[in-house]
């Protein structure tokens, strides 16, 4: 099952610029980024981009957290396999946890969230989106941003209704890549979200899962 789902080609040279690609993305919150070409199952639950993501940033001392109904085809099994990382039964125990926006819906899952003196010791959420773009409905201030800028994320309003609480006990909160295909944006959480609103003219790239 586990051979099912391919690493990279070169570990080491592809991890290194995946890893790149989300700095990218966590420096431009709601740039859009394309993955490494690394290829899934057909019956996978993820995409490229969160696969190559959980590749480059999972390892032997990594936590993973998997929500329910995103281990088709074998992923839990198989990033154990490539990464040795290992999986936790809740997600407040997980560096990493891999989750839809519907998994944000009441009853809402506990993650870390760092403390005031410790604020890396948080959860970073891995979301899987169906529909990925930037510019559109919720406006993105803070560092990395000049100005504003818009991102349209689907049906995800649970999700960034929760980043949006992080403005609330920065510097603890929860620092989100998004996952969308072959596409993947941050939302670290520095970033002040508001929204939605009307979708702007600046929208010009668009991911969608299908």
């Amino acid at each position: 099952m586990t051979m099912r789902w391919q690493g990279f080609s070169d570990p080491v040279q592809d991890g290194q610029r995946h890893f790149r690609r989300v700095l990218a993305a966590m420096a431009e919150p709601g740039t859009l980024h394309d993955a490494a070409a690394t290829a899934v199952p057909e019956d996978a639950a993820i995409g490229p981009a969160l696969w190559a993501t959980l590749l480059s940033l999972c390892d032997l001392d990594t936590r993973l957290w998997i929500a329910p109904g995103l281990e088709a085809g074998g992923l839990a099994d198989a990033v154990t396999f490539h990464t040795g990382c290992r999986k936790v039964a809740t997600p407040d125990g997980a560096d990493f946890a891999l989750v839809t926006p519907a998994t944000l819906v009441d009853p809402a899952p506990v993650f870390a969230e760092g403390s005031d003196a410790y604020p890396d010791r948080s959860t970073t959420l891995l979301v899987v989106l169906d529909a990925l773009a930037e510019g559109g409905p919720w406006r993105l201030t803070g560092p990395g941003i000049p100005d504003t800028r818009g991102l349209d994320v689907g049906e995800a309003t649970a999700l960034m209704t929760r980043l949006a609480a992080n403005r609330a006990r920065f510097p603890q909160g929860l620092d989100a890549i998004l996952g969308c295909g072959d596409c993947l944006a941050a939302i670290p959480r520095s970033t002040r979200l508001a929204g939605p609103v009307s979708a702007t003219p600046e929208e010009d790239r668009t991911c969608t899962s299908q």
